[in-house]
């Protein structure tokens, strides 16, 4: 029940940021199972059996652990599930992090050991995978969800964006492991194709217009933007993307009520 509630939130997250809904249908993969129980759970079955313990542990990443974690054998059958999940749900196209790759490989590899699903399904799925963004902080590869202040949630108002934007890693003229540079690229130019900065010393400094990351990180790299003012562009610029979101939470009951029950939810590792 709380995982439709968050998928729920997520609908009302896509809808206010803009997402046109007209040509799509939302449907819960727990609806789909209970119609044909036995099906699924023996899809299941049948790609466990078709993989040893070890190749299913390396799926691991997608419920946030590592391979030689230690686990509870629950959890080395949920691989199978959400493998069983992409072709009982005829998926033809799997959107989802890197993270998520293995699992998704899996689904690949399944249609190559058995003939009889290769003729049931006929294609492999197609996999998009994206970029995880980084944590905020120094040294976070991935935000966490158990570190509110690792991310920007789309429901954060302007002082909580500002707050830790302000607060995160941004080392002068370094890429590597860089979470504002992070954001730029994968959030910011990919969506508006450009960015405003001021750039050059205090008693000389202009507002400068970028047209590709690239531009714009050569010049963080040569010192000619500071890391103050990139994240004050970078905090103006989600800020202005979350806006609509927030005021969708703020005004629609539903997504209101929503939100303060995702919210009481406890965050589990």
């Amino acid at each position: 029940k709380k995982i439709r509630k968050v998928g729920e939130y997520m609908v009302e997250v896509w809808k206010a940021a803009g997402m046109d809904l007209d040509n799509v249908e939302f449907r819960w993969a727990s609806e789909e199972i209970n119609k044909k129980p036995n099906e699924y759970w023996m899809l299941v079955m049948d790609i466990a059996r078709s993989n040893s313990i070890a190749r299913v542990k390396r799926c691991a990443t997608i419920m946030g652990r590592g391979e030689g974690d230690e686990m509870p054998s629950a959890q080395i059958l949920y691989p199978a599930m959400q493998c069983a999940d992409i072709f009982f749900l005829r998926a033809n196209i799997c959107q989802l992090g890197m993270d998520q790759r293995k699992v998704n490989m899996l689904a690949r590899e399944y249609l190559d050991k058995n003939k009889a699903a290769r003729k049931k399904y006929r294609f492999k799925p197609i996999i998009l995978s994206h970029p995880m963004l980084m944590g905020l902080k120094q040294g976070q590869v991935k935000m966490s969800k158990s570190d509110p202040n690792s991310a920007i949630f789309m429901e954060d108002d302007a002082s909580a964006v500002k707050k830790k934007i302000r607060q995160a890693y941004c080392p002068p003229g370094e890429t590597k492991e860089n979470p504002i540079l992070d954001y730029c690229k994968h959030i910011i130019f990919n969506r508006n194709g450009k960015m405003t900065i001021k750039v050059g010393a205090k008693e000389e400094s202009t507002m400068k217009e970028y047209l590709s990351y690239e531009d714009m990180e050569q010049d963080y790299v040569a010192g000619t933007i500071h890391p103050g003012d990139l994240k004050a562009a970078v905090t103006a610029a989600l800020n202005e993307m979350l806006e609509p979101v927030r005021k969708h939470f703020a005004e629609n009951a539903k997504a209101k009520a929503l939100l303060k029950q995702i919210k009481s939810f406890k965050v589990t590792r």
